[in-house]
């Protein structure tokens, strides 16, 4: 009778602990929703080579957030972003922008994380040309059954 009692603990024991392990798996990812990908991607940028922020408020969250810009430095809210960059946005008259085929994306519940590279081909008001190639880092949280931006940085290497 010990023996049996016994081999049932053990075997509950592990069949609780498989459980458990399977359940906290790093690999494991809680479904939310189709996630952000490199479609996704594209059509923020699209909406940034409208040179119109407006365009591209609807991939962003509104609240404290900060978000780190070619130029200036940062911004701290979606608010304060879309303001200071109508200065930068004004001295272009046409861009594309293009996410490379480096794009990557990782989710993780409600958060989702991404990389990419983007193409720049603008030409400024003045007809000089700008082509040039960025860096972006992501961070979207699913707010009200949508991704949304909480977190970006976009900058460029140095020559």
């Amino acid at each position: 009778m010990l023996k049996r009692c016994l081999l049932w603990i053990a075997v509950s024991a592990l069949s609780l602990s498989a459980f458990a392990q399977s359940a906290m798996s790093p690999g494991k990812k809680e479904s939310h929703g189709a996630a952000p990908d490199k479609a996704y991607m594209q059509k923020i940028w699209d909406a940034w080579a409208t040179l119109d922020a407006a365009n591209a408020a609807p991939y962003y969250a509104d609240g404290p957030n900060t978000f780190f810009d070619v130029a200036p430095l940062k911004y701290g809210s979606w608010t304060e972003y879309a303001e200071g960059v109508k200065n930068v946005l004004a001295n272009y008259q046409r861009a594309t922008l293009t996410v490379n085929d480096d794009a990557v994306v990782h989710p993780h519940g409600d958060l989702v994380w991404g990389t990419a590279t983007i193409k720049e081909d603008a030409v400024l008001k003045s007809g000089k040309r700008e082509m040039a190639t960025f860096r972006w880092t992501v961070i979207w949280e699913k707010r009200n059954g949508k991704w949304l931006i909480v977190h970006d940085h976009t900058s460029e290497a140095l020559q």
